[in-house]
């Protein structure tokens, strides 16, 4: 070999080591980065790590290997609108004055007066971003850009706020409410850029969603920033890009859950190209679980009970991953109680934010996430069993107390096919107690063997119904803020 030759070859190592090693310092001189990864109605035993077939979710099954599983995950309730602004103001919802979810109709939405995930980063110069549903209010007032995000594109409500076409699905059976719905628009800033998503939009949404977030990671690889991936899939109608479509060979929702893996793995090979995958804190989780009357369009919550829009765990406790390679300990699980509450407030104290002046109601859950020994969860209490202003329940770490209600259950039938729901029955529970650490399916009351934990679930219970109101029991909360409402002169989103 030439001197000249080796000369080269010698530069080209050196030069190899030192971007190697300025990463390296780079990433400690920086604050890290964050990616939340938000999917809609995603069932418990959706992904590999959580008991689904593994070949579907190589790149969840890789986080998990790489990351830390949470087993025992919930959301504040297990419906969109107010499942997304518990995570993005670390509140329960009731506390902020948000319930169900809104659709096109709706004049209200996120108070400016909440603050949020983005605008805690935005305290550390992050550069921050919404890439998918957003869900807390469709006009300009209510959306990310007025709220402490740098860039929004995606859908602002759920993909089945549209009127059905004919071509879609041919049936008598598909709810009324859906019928007077205007077209769909997809929303870039402030502005409509498509204001008729079909069927054909919505097969592209999650490789846009991606491919916006992956941009975004590339061109802000040099600073702090934090990006907000709620996905509109695997929520009905079901759609899945051409590259999907019929993979899986398992049917529909089994290609859509390919495919929303496949966009993890474009996160984290964006980042690991940038060179700031160990920088970067990714945290893939879920708004609530699956929507069980849609049978084959819908996931499953085995080996828990019921599905989205119950306060049962198959409806509010959620599968999720977190990976932080170096930070966040390889292959490990989590089995204390965490909730998405929580990412704000862990968030905040990771970066040296301040916290909201305002009560809150997540934890800094850092001693879980990192696996520091004998860490257990934060919550005394959880009261995230709100539902319709009702509080059906409130529990600690192992106990679950259930009070008096009327839930929706398929009671043990199977769902629809092909996109076409069955009607849900109306069932009662009464007050019962379940010990969720020997019994995650909720299936032995055992209120008549434990009278004292019963008495002290019932103590946290008064505190929550003093809090944030009660509808069974007719009391009103004294720290229920109320969301915000659309006033004369507002503009309003046109399409």
């Amino acid at each position: 070999m030439s001197r000249t030759h080796t000369s080269a070859l010698f530069t080209a190592l050196v030069c190899a080591l030192w971007g190697s090693i300025g990463n390296s310092l780079f990433a400690a001189d920086r604050p890290p980065n964050f990616v939340i990864i938000f999917i809609d109605d995603m069932g418990y035993a959706d992904i590999g790590p959580f008991g689904a077939d593994a070949d579907l979710t190589p790149h969840l099954n890789r986080m998990a290997a790489e990351g830390r599983k949470f087993t025992d995950f919930v959301v504040s309730t297990a419906v969109c609108s107010a499942s997304r602004v518990a995570l993005m103001t670390g509140c329960y919802h009731r506390r902020v004055g948000i319930d169900g979810a809104l659709n096109h109709s709706a004049n209200h939405g996120l108070h400016a007066d909440e603050i949020t995930l983005g605008e805690i980063c935005k305290q550390k110069n992050y550069a921050t971003a919404v890439f998918g549903k957003w869900h807390l209010g469709h006009h300009p007032k209510f959306l990310p850009l007025q709220h402490g995000f740098d860039e929004y594109f995606g859908l602002p409500y759920s993909n089945d706020m549209w009127p059905l076409q004919a071509d879609y699905i041919k049936t008598s059976n598909v709810p009324k409410r859906k019928k007077g719905y205007p077209n769909l628009p997809l929303i870039e800033g402030n502005k409509v850029v498509d204001n008729d998503v079909d069927s054909d939009d919505q097969r592209q949404l999650t490789t846009q969603y991606t491919d916006h977030a992956v941009d975004f990671i590339k061109r802000h690889r040099d600073e702090p920033f934090l990006v907000y991936l709620p996905h509109s899939m695997v929520h009905v109608p079901l759609f899945v890009s051409q590259k999907f479509d019929g993979k899986s060979g398992r049917g529909l929702f089994s290609d859509v859950i390919m495919e929303v893996d496949w966009s993890v793995g474009e996160i984290l090979k964006v980042l690991e190209e940038c060179g700031i995958d160990e920088n970067t804190c990714v945290i893939f989780t879920a708004d609530n679980g699956p929507w069980l009357n849609y049978g084959d369009h819908a996931g499953s919550a085995k080996p828990l009970r019921e599905g989205k829009g119950t306060e049962w765990e198959g409806g509010i406790r959620v599968p999720t991953v977190m990976r932080w390679p170096g930070t966040i300990p390889a292959g490990s699980v989590c089995d204390e109680l965490a909730s998405t509450i929580d990412i704000l407030p862990t968030i905040a104290a990771t970066i040296g934010a301040e916290l909201p002046s305002h009560p809150i109601d997540g934890m800094d859950i850092r001693p879980l996430m990192f696996g520091e020994e004998d860490a257990v969860s934060p919550h005394e209490a959880f009261y995230c069993y709100y539902s319709n202003g009702q509080l059906q329940g409130v529990r600690d770490r192992r106990w679950k107390l259930m009070f008096p209600h009327k839930y929706r259950t398929l009671n043990g039938r199977s769902g629809g096919t092909g996109g076409i729901p069955v009607n849900y029955e109306q069932a009662e529970t009464g007050l019962e107690l379940y010990d969720l650490k020997n019994d995650i399916g909720e299936a032995k009351n055992v209120i008549d063997d434990h009278p004292d934990i019963v008495a002290r679930l019932e103590n946290h219970a008064e505190i929550a119904r003093e809090q944030l109101g009660d509808k069974l029991t007719n009391r009103e909360g004294n720290q229920v803020r109320p969301a915000a409402e659309l006033q004369e002169g507002d503009e309003r989103l046109m399409w």
